[in-house]
């Protein structure tokens, strides 16, 4: 009897440490993606397909680059630039609150051209500057698409296919530059997480209270559990020494009657 319920208590314990565990990473498993599915959608906030011009968007982009409305898509040809200070950020000029849903279409360009590397697929979303609270795009000039000056924000972060299309990660901003070490279930390298050229992918992002999550076509390849969530700020679109482009782009807020 007393090894029987030694037993028991030992396979309670168990059952609790696996299930704090689950609640507080990521849920993608070793051998593929999570089956959890993208949340049910509610009211649509915010929506652009790219048909006009770029008055809702906030572009910081370094030299060697272009960033504009080309054949009905958001079209960032980001060059070199200086040395260290290249890149581009497309923000989003409405603030967003969440529960929100993000997603968009996103083609990596391939076509001979002098910046079409395939590399960088990335996303910033639910951003503030703490030093700046009150305009978020006082820094914008500052900026300047230079990475490192985004350290200091508080946001999540995907770098989707980054470094040459050999990592994917999430972060958590702000961030130490020296704090290189990552998660294993938050630093991916497996071909499967990577761009490939030429292809649309559907990117959603979810920012609903401590649940943040990032989709790649209905797929779960991040799942955060913030204990002190972000519930506010910006979206935007972030790439270095690429060539991509951006559609039907769309804000929805969360399903209330739907958990995630």
């Amino acid at each position: 009897m007393q090894t029987g319920t030694f037993q028991a208590r030992r396979a309670v314990l168990l059952a609790i440490l696996l299930g704090s565990l689950c609640t507080s990473g990521s849920s993608v498993p070793a051998d593929g993606l999570s089956s959890a599915s993208v949340p049910a959608k509610g009211p649509l906030l915010f929506s652009e397909d790219f048909d006009g011009d770029l008055s809702r968007w906030v572009v910081e982009q370094g030299g060697g680059g272009t960033t504009r409305i080309l054949d009905s898509h958001l079209d960032i040809d980001d060059g070199a630039g200086p040395k260290d200070k290249g890149g581009c950020t497309v923000w989003f000029r409405e603030k967003l609150y969440a529960p929100i849903l993000i997603e968009y279409e996103a083609t990596m360009v391939q076509n001979g051209g002098a910046n079409d590397r395939v590399s960088d697929l990335n996303c910033f979303w639910m951003a503030t500057d703490p030093e700046h609270p009150g305009d978020f795009f006082a820094a914008s000039g500052e900026r300047g698409g230079n990475f490192k000056k985004y350290d200091s924000l508080n946001l999540y972060y995907v770098g989707y296919g980054a470094n040459g299309n050999i990592t994917t990660r999430f972060r958590r901003y702000p961030r130490d530059r020296e704090d290189r070490p990552l998660a294993p279930q938050y630093d991916l390298s497996e071909a499967r997480f990577m761009n490939v050229p030429n292809r649309k992918v559907l990117l959603t992002l979810v920012a609903d209270g401590p649940v943040v999550r990032f989709f790649r076509d209905g797929e779960l390849v991040f799942d955060f559990r913030d204990e002190k969530p972000y519930r506010e700020g910006w979206f935007g679109f972030r790439t270095v020494r690429n060539h991509l482009r951006i559609d039907r782009f769309r804000v929805y807020s969360l399903d209330p009657s739907k958990k995630t």
